[in-house]
């Protein structure tokens, strides 16, 4: 018997930077077969969830370096081929029902981090993300901030590895506290890259110099 997802639950797909697909996107309501109003008439508008923060002002086509990670709040601050850096507050969205950080948010940023950075780096060529490995060390809790930073330990022509190391900051002077979490992501490379990147690639361009 085939599952089925519940009619109040949105289906969200990962974005174009990982293996498995080729663009983002999300489907922001399910066809209730039981009769229910679909969200954005009467009742059901009232109790909706919010929409998304919009994109980051300057990038290209309106759209975010990453949707998944921009979803849930994070901000790029530095991107280029041989560093990428982003700062995450988290939120109850991003914890388990502890009121933890959730390992897989975690995993998600060292992915998708590295997977621009890697894309920077093989010059604007699709990437897919291959093996991840992530040590969770120390917890950050609801309320911390966090940044990743991810760096390449081998730039290949058709294989790239980065290291993404996720950091507590200190509130009171932004500084890295402690390390949270410590992955290793292997990358394949110098892929075919669609026509429809392009205004992708202008996008990235444009961001990595604010």
């Amino acid at each position: 018997m085939r599952y089925r997802l519940p009619s109040a639950v949105p289906r969200l797909y990962i974005c174009w930077l990982c293996s498995s697909c080729s663009k983002s996107t999300k489907t922001t309501a399910i066809r209730n077969r039981a009769g229910t109003p679909m969200a954005g008439s009467g009742e059901s508008a009232r109790t909706s969830a919010p929409s998304p923060p919009g994109p980051p002002p300057g990038f290209g086509e309106g759209a975010p370096p990453d949707n998944a990670l921009h979803a849930l709040g994070f901000e790029y601050t530095r991107i280029t081929g041989t560093e990428v850096l982003g700062r995450l507050a988290v939120t109850e969205t991003c914890c388990q029902p502890f009121k933890i950080l959730n390992g897989g948010v975690s995993a998600l940023m060292a992915e998708s981090t590295a997977s621009i950075g890697g894309y920077m780096a093989s010059g604007y060529r699709r990437v897919a993300g291959v093996q991840l490995s992530i040590n969770h060390l120390k917890p950050a809790r609801l309320g911390d901030r966090i940044e990743a930073k991810a760096n390449p330990i081998q730039v290949g022509r058709n294989v790239q590895v980065w290291e993404v190391q996720i950091w507590l900051l200190d509130p009171s002077t932004s500084e890295h506290k402690d390390l949270v979490s410590s992955a290793r992501v292997t990358l394949l490379t110098n892929l075919s890259t669609p026509e429809e990147m392009k205004s992708y690639e202008k996008g990235i361009k444009k961001y990595a110099k604010l």
